[in-house]
């Protein structure tokens, strides 16, 4: 494949993953009453979904050449490790495809579960506001597709994914404030 022809995949693949800002709108728009504090946390999921995807479309673009390499996703795995440790929020990668990469990445509670079959059926984002210990979450998930022809070179069995179909999720809780 030549870099131009990469280039552009990756493009659409960035274009893919954060180009969906439109799941925001829809889920504002079944909201009932206002709740400024739902729609920022709200707001904060669409930023780091953004930051995430995009990002690790590109380390996967220039540092992800051979099976050898670290992959972007196990990178990321850290990331999201640091962010929980600190307090900042907690996102998980979660398994669509029955076949998980890491047994940790199956859907762990009915949150998850349902999120999938959500984002299976083609909804572009799946959200809950729940209470946990006396604070309010907001729960969200974002579909993960295949956008890239390198994503296979770690994930073989992603090969016959259909265009667009969630082979996977983030899974996202954030204090709302």
């Amino acid at each position: 494949m030549t870099g131009e022809m990469t280039r552009g995949l990756c493009g659409l693949g960035v274009a893919a993953l954060v180009g969906c800002g439109w799941w925001l709108a829809a889920a504002q728009a079944e909201e009932k009453p206002a709740d400024a504090a739902v729609a920022r946390a709200r707001k904060q999921v669409q930023m780091l979904d953004d930051l995430y995807k995009s990002t690790i479309v590109m380390i996967t673009e220039h540092y992800v050449n051979e099976k050898s390499d670290l992959a972007a996703g196990s990178a990321f795995q850290k990331i999201f490790k640091t962010m929980k440790d600190k307090g900042y929020h907690e996102v998980r990668l979660l398994d669509a495809t029955g076949e998980p990469f890491e047994a940790k990445n199956v859907a762990k509670d009915d949150f998850e579960k349902d999120a999938i079959k959500a984002l299976k059926s083609g909804k572009p984002y799946y959200e809950q506001v729940v209470e946990l210990g006396g604070k309010r979450y907001l729960r969200a998930a974002t579909p993960i597709p295949v956008v890239m022809k390198k994503c296979t070179l770690c994930h073989p069995n992603y090969e016959q994914a259909k265009a667009g179909e969630p082979i996977g999720a983030l899974g996202y809780k954030l204090l709302v404030e």
